[in-house]
């Protein structure tokens, strides 16, 4: 019998009326069931985070800071319940998997470094003006399917460090493991500071729409992204949108490709390419391409996929059926368009696995290079001038992240300062600390997170003026 799980409102178990399936990856077999929160289900929710609010954001900051710590320090305490939980539900292998929950952990740990003393912008004779930051309310935070722990992490630790309560909805694929991060955290936090709901494709549009939220911080498609900024304009809520990417990673000539070649084929394709700022289009310069091609060729053809559990995987399923389906028909279209597919190794016939695939040097404007895969399909770019891939790079509506490698770091430092993205790694992939802000350009987001930008995005400032005379 399938194992059932319940939400977190006001602190205690709740659950709903209806449950719904929750598939594992690698079998394709549902494993348990997880709550469908009704509008009922949401406004309980809601109302717990605002009848909270008050007293939370009267909580010293100091104070917050210190529950912030403990967080994080449950979630290690619990890391491998969570780990086991999270592999089966979202397919990662076991070692990858345990990475997100502690990674989770320490963002708690991480964000609670930062402090919000307020800022002094005049000092005279005859006044002192002050900017004080100060929470928004109750936030709405919604989840992605592909990083499903960490994700919820950055929203948890901002909102409730900077003195907001809050919702949050793990993605209908993957709301277990948040489900239960939300009860070993209600053990810490005053009750109803954190509230924890799932449901179907529905309950989205319903948090979205919902008056009693000031504030939606959600991860996930420019689609939903815009559906979500017309829902929030209605009552002006504020948003902070992550988005899709379409990242580019530029490889300069000067590179030792034995010593590159693994580390760009794991900016591409960990967590079987499900990652919004991983290599999208990898564009290599002529003197290289051919044996750069042919050593990812052979890193695809011996890396394993499989089961996450099994413990010599690397690579695990594509996390769930649409998403399967959606990359495996993008794979079916390039072979019927003539295009050359380098497929990896085996894959296992049961689960929603797909080979790690390269595109051998498609035309710029077809699907496999101007769509994201968000999936192991791979197209390599041959190019000879650098001012012309750095146009090729730019030439996409997303700008989230991008990549350069080189010898030489000055060259790449001054092709990265041209790229139109928020993030750009040198000689390095898939970067990101508590410490840095995370955001993109174009239609990939709207405001950051991470850092102390990231916090702020969960305040709104104050400006006191004080008379001296």
């Amino acid at each position: 019998m399938a194992q059932t799980f319940s939400m977190t409102i006001n602190g205690r178990a709740h659950q709903a009326e209806q449950m719904m399936d929750v598939v594992n990856p690698a079998t394709g077999d549902v494993f348990a069931q997880a709550p469908r929160a009704t509008q009922a289900d949401l406004d309980a929710a809601v109302a717990a985070a605002q009848q909270a609010f008050p007293k939370w954001r009267a909580v010293p900051y100091e104070e917050r800071a210190a529950l912030m710590l403990k967080a994080g320090d449950a979630i290690l305490a619990n890391a491998e319940e969570l780990t086991e939980l999270f592999t089966a539900e979202q397919g990662r292998p076991l070692t990858l998997a345990k990475e997100e929950i502690l990674g989770a952990g320490m963002w708690f740990k991480g964000m609670a470094q930062f402090s919000m003393p307020a800022e002094v912008v005049e000092d005279t004779d005859e006044r002192r003006v002050e900017v004080h930051r100060e929470p928004i309310g109750v936030v709405c935070g919604i989840v992605p399917w592909n990083f499903p722990v960490l994700l919820a992490s950055w929203k948890m630790s901002h909102a409730l460090l900077a003195g907001n309560t809050m919702v949050l909805k793990p993605s209908p694929y993957t709301p277990l493991t948040s489900l239960r991060v939300g009860q070993i955290l209600n053990k810490v936090l005053p009750e109803g500071v954190l509230n924890v709901i799932s449901g179907g494709d529905e309950l989205g549009p319903m948090m979205t729409a919902h008056p009693g939220f000031a504030k939606i911080s959600f991860t996930g498609s420019t689609a939903t992204g815009k559906r979500i900024m017309e829902a929030a304009a209605k009552d002006l809520k504020r948003i902070t949108l992550e988005l899709g990417g379409n990242d580019a990673c530029i490889v300069l000539p000067d590179v030792n490709v034995d010593e590159v070649a693994q580390k760009l084929f794991m900016g591409a394709f960990f967590n079987t390419a499900q990652v919004c700022v991983a290599t999208k289009r990898l564009y290599i310069h002529d003197s290289i391409y051919d044996e750069l091609k042919e050593k990812l060729h052979g890193l695809a053809q011996v890396m394993k996929v499989g089961n996450g559990a099994e413990a010599d995987s690397i690579f695990g399923p594509l996390q769930n059926k649409p998403q399967f389906e959606r990359v495996k028909a993008m794979m079916a279209g390039a072979k019927d368009r003539g295009l050359t597919l380098l497929e990896g190794g085996p894959v296992p016939d049961r689960g929603y696995f797909l080979p790690l695939t390269l595109v051998d040097n498609p035309p710029e404007d077809d699907p496999v290079v101007v769509e994201e895969a968000f999936g192991p399909l791979l197209p390599l770019l041959r190019y000879s001038d650098v001012d012309e891939v750095i146009e090729r790079a730019n030439n996409s509506e997303y700008g989230l992240a991008g990549a350069v490698w080189s010898s030489d770091i000055d060259k790449a430092m001054a092709v990265a300062k041209r790229l139109d993205t928020g993030t750009v790694w040198i000689n390095q992939n898939l970067q990101t600390t508590p410490n840095t802000p995370l955001g993109g350009h174009k239609h990939s987001g709207i405001g950051v997170e991470n850092g102390r930008d990231g916090l702020m995005e969960f305040t709104q400032p104050k400006t006191i003026f004080i008379p001296k005379v």
